[in-house]
């Protein structure tokens, strides 16, 4: 990554614009310069311009930051992916088999984003979803694609007692997934929540997708039981997505 003392204030100003896109509404300034590895006090001054100028805008408790006014547009285009129809026909089909909640989320950079949330169980635990990978299966999904993985969670927080944060545990995470081909969280996201990811490939064989199972913790039994009928549809929908 570029050197944020040596970029200019345009460069460093839209790289705060991009954690904040990618990191969702709330984060603070503590973690943009964290994220950018830039000076506190640097990040502080841009971040006030950009809030001034209604790039960015405060959440209601003063604590972190949102996309301002002035964004909504391109926040629109940007946290939106498109499901074509044939996609969203072969989600439907596959809720009908389970009475379990099926997602479909995209895998950015450096994040996940929900592409498709079943109409019939909302997603919980977003916030926490977009903005800590290693406490989410598709956010474990994702780190396990990237070869610098470390960095991305180079300081995990523990969102609940559940949460998997020492090193060394992440990182026999991280060979588990790549080893059976999904992923798994329970109760480390939201208590009570477990959650199975399977990838969904593009053509060119990159995970761009995770199609997620989840359903209430004390079910996980149950929730592996769709693991064939899972990874079924998760191939299916690689070519209509990706």
């Amino acid at each position: 990554m570029k050197d944020p003392r040596r970029a200019n204030a345009v460069s460093n100003s839209l790289a705060i614009v991009e954690v904040v896109a990618e990191c969702g509404v709330g984060v603070t300034a503590k973690e943009i310069a964290h994220r950018l590895d830039m000076a506190p006090a640097t990040a502080y001054r841009l971040i006030n311009a950009l809030v001034a100028d209604e790039y960015l805008v405060r959440t209601a408790d003063l604590r972190g930051f949102g996309l301002g006014v002035r964004l909504h547009g391109l926040a629109g285009a940007l946290n939106t992916p498109v499901v074509p129809g044939a996609a969203r026909q072969c989600l439907a089909e596959f809720r009908t088999t389970t009475r379990f909640a099926v997602h479909l989320m995209h895998l950015r950079s450096a994040s996940v984003q929900v592409a498709n949330e079943d109409p019939d169980h909302p997603v919980q635990g977003e916030r926490e979803l977009v903005r800590h990978p290693h406490a989410s299966a598709a956010g474990k999904l994702l780190l396990s694609t990237r070869t610098q993985w470390r960095a991305m969670v180079s300081d995990p927080a523990r969102i609940t007692t559940h949460t998997h944060v020492e090193p060394a545990v992440l990182a026999e995470e991280m060979r588990v997934i790549r080893e059976t081909g999904y992923a798994t969280a329970v109760n480390e996201l939201v208590p009570g929540i477990a959650c199975l990811a399977y990838p969904v490939y593009s053509e060119h064989g990159t995970a761009e997708g995770a199609l997620c199972v989840s359903g209430p913790s004390g079910r996980f039994a149950a929730l592996l039981e769709h693991d064939e009928s899972a990874r079924k549809y998760a191939k299916l929908l690689g070519p209509l997505l990706y």
